[in-house]
């Protein structure tokens, strides 16, 4: 049925929504994994791929103890700390899907245009490109992005 969400989506829709109200949440994995009636397993997969530090967010885990899970959704008060703290979380060896949820994070955040986003990544997420030579085109680009006169 097109347009139904898999669990995955409803899961992220949820913490997103809480992160809306808060910046900062703290879940127990289990208590999650319950409320949806899902493995564990399947609250680490939605947060370790769709709240990574490339799309804006700060994850803690803690095991034992019915084990928890802290999420920070990054808020920045201008676009130089945006600009600054994202060039800090680019790794050197940056993966093409990484790329693209940067671009797309800058997009959101309203640093780039759609056209901007679209034409950096063509170039950006191409597949002949190393993950090392993508690590240092990105933080180039952020590094110009941060700059206040325009090209």
């Amino acid at each position: 049925m097109a347009g139904q969400k898999n669990t995955s989506d409803i899961i992220e829709a949820y913490l997103r929504k809480l992160l809306e109200e808060a910046q900062v949440i703290e879940i127990k994995r289990a208590d999650l994994a319950n409320q949806f009636d899902v493995v564990p397993s399947q609250i680490n997969y939605v947060i370790k791929t769709r709240f990574t530090a490339s799309k804006g967010f700060d994850v803690e885990s803690k095991r034992g103890g019915g084990g928890y899970i802290k999420i920070v959704k990054y808020q920045y008060s201008a676009r130089h700390e945006f600009l600054t703290a994202l060039y800090q979380k680019v790794p050197a060896n940056l993966s093409s899907k990484a790329a693209h949820d940067i671009v797309q994070l800058l997009f959101d955040e309203k640093v780039l245009t759609e056209r901007e986003g679209n034409l950096l990544l063509l170039v950006i997420t191409d597949g002949a490109i190393s993950p090392f030579t993508r690590g240092i085109m990105m933080k180039s680009i952020i590094n110009r992005l941060d700059r206040d006169d325009e090209i």
